[in-house]
């Protein structure tokens, strides 16, 4: 007997063959719709698929979903494309739609995705996107002279960068003979040195757009030496070329924004940038100034004529000092010898013999005891001298 699983095992197990089944993978069910309901909160489709016989339950998410280019309808003959699937909780499967063509349509939804495919297989969408530049002064635009989009991007460029030129080359982009036209004005375009080339057409149904799927335009834009920027129908319309160009853009007016910047932000970003370079600029003179200040005063430090000029003026201080030290000391001197002439002064013979006194000389020597007065002497006055003789002597 084998193991008991739980409701959820198997149902998890189920899930898992289907999932992984490969003929139930990438398949394409054709039928008419009923009991269809859209859940406008989450975008997601739920209806049932029927052939008048059985009925398969299936689901269209809303990443998938919002690529439809028509509204769903019960009692509408479609082709669903996608694969098994199981609802695990309730143990229903379910076909996961990822596209939905009404009928008619399948057999050309069939063709692209196999052309898809054989072009991916080729590198052809896989190949490393060009840079759009950032400030172009040629765009080259392949599209209808007659329809809205060259308008559209001629008034859009001349709005943001009126520096650029726009060059038109013009091509038909629909019917049979688009690819072809457009093949060549691409080719045109991409010699004609431009920095880019936008390849654009307003919105239209699949068979209006059925020429941007073809090979040969998908090839002509693979080969372009510029940067091609794919603006086709509407935001959600995917085409081929959308898929090959380096930037996909969903209107021709984005397009052109894309290619072109915003001159009055590049006008605000220039005076942003010369404000800052002024205030930079004033920083570093000031800087610079300074440093210039501090070697002048150091170059005018070691400068010989500074030297001199201090030179001189520390000998002329000196001179000063010694001038005044020395007139100091000369008056001190004069003091000094003041004092002692007037020391000497006082004790002058001379002026103590103004007083009345005289001296008293014997043979040139002075008497000085009255012992030895005897004979003939010389006396000296202030105003003079005598001679004389001692006659008698009185002892004391």
């Amino acid at each position: 007997m084998s193991s008991i699983l739980s409701v959820s095992a198997l149902n998890t197990y189920i899930s898992f063959k289907l999932k992984n089944d490969p003929k139930l993978k990438g398949i394409a069910v054709k039928g008419e719709i009923s009991d269809i309901s859209i859940n406008h909160a989450s975008g997601h489709i739920f209806f049932t698929l029927t052939d008048g016989s059985s009925n398969i339950r299936a689901v269209m998410f809303s990443q998938n979903a919002s690529r439809l280019n028509f509204y769903p309808e019960a009692g509408q003959a479609v082709i669903a494309f996608g694969g098994v699937d199981v609802y695990e909780r309730n143990g229903v499967y379910q076909l996961n739609c990822t596209q939905l063509v009404p009928d008619g349509k399948g057999s050309e939804y069939i063709a692209l995705a196999q052309l898809k495919e054989q072009l991916s297989k080729e590198g052809v969408f896989s190949k490393p996107k060009k840079p759009l530049p950032k400030y172009p002064t040629r765009i080259a635009v392949v599209t209808s002279q007659s329809g809205a989009a060259i308008h559209d991007v001629i008034s859009t460029v001349a709005r943001r960068y009126p520096l650029c030129e726009v060059k038109l080359f013009p091509a038909t982009v629909q019917g049979l003979e688009a690819p072809k036209s457009i093949s060549n004005a691409l080719s045109l375009a991409d010699d004609s040195q431009s920095d880019m080339i936008i390849l654009t057409r307003g919105g239209g149904s699949d068979d209006d757009l059925s020429c941007f799927n073809t090979r040969l335009v998908v090839m002509a834009i693979y080969g372009c030496k510029t940067p091609v920027v794919s603006a086709v129908g509407h935001e959600v319309d995917l085409t081929l070329s959308d898929l090959v160009a380096d930037v996909r853009a969903a209107t021709p007016t984005a397009a052109a924004e894309l290619c072109t910047p915003d001159i009055s932000a590049i006008s605000s970003e220039i005076s942003r940038l010369r404000s800052e370079i002024s205030r930079l600029t004033d920083r570093r003179l000031y800087s610079l100034s300074s440093t210039v200040s501090s070697f002048r005063t150091v170059i005018e430090a070691l400068s010989p004529e500074n030297k001199l000029l201090r030179t001189e003026y520390q000998l002329s201080t000196m001179r000063e000092s010694m001038k005044a030290s020395i007139s100091h000391k000369l008056k001190l001197y004069e003091t000094q010898i003041s004092g002692y002439r007037n020391t000497l002064s006082a004790a002058d013979p001379m002026n103590i013999l103004g007083k009345g006194y005289a001296l008293v000389y014997k043979d040139s020597h002075l008497v000085t005891e009255s012992s030895k007065l005897s004979g003939r002497i010389q006396i000296v006055m202030k105003d003079g001298q005598a001679d004389a003789e001692v006659i008698e002597e009185d002892e004391a």
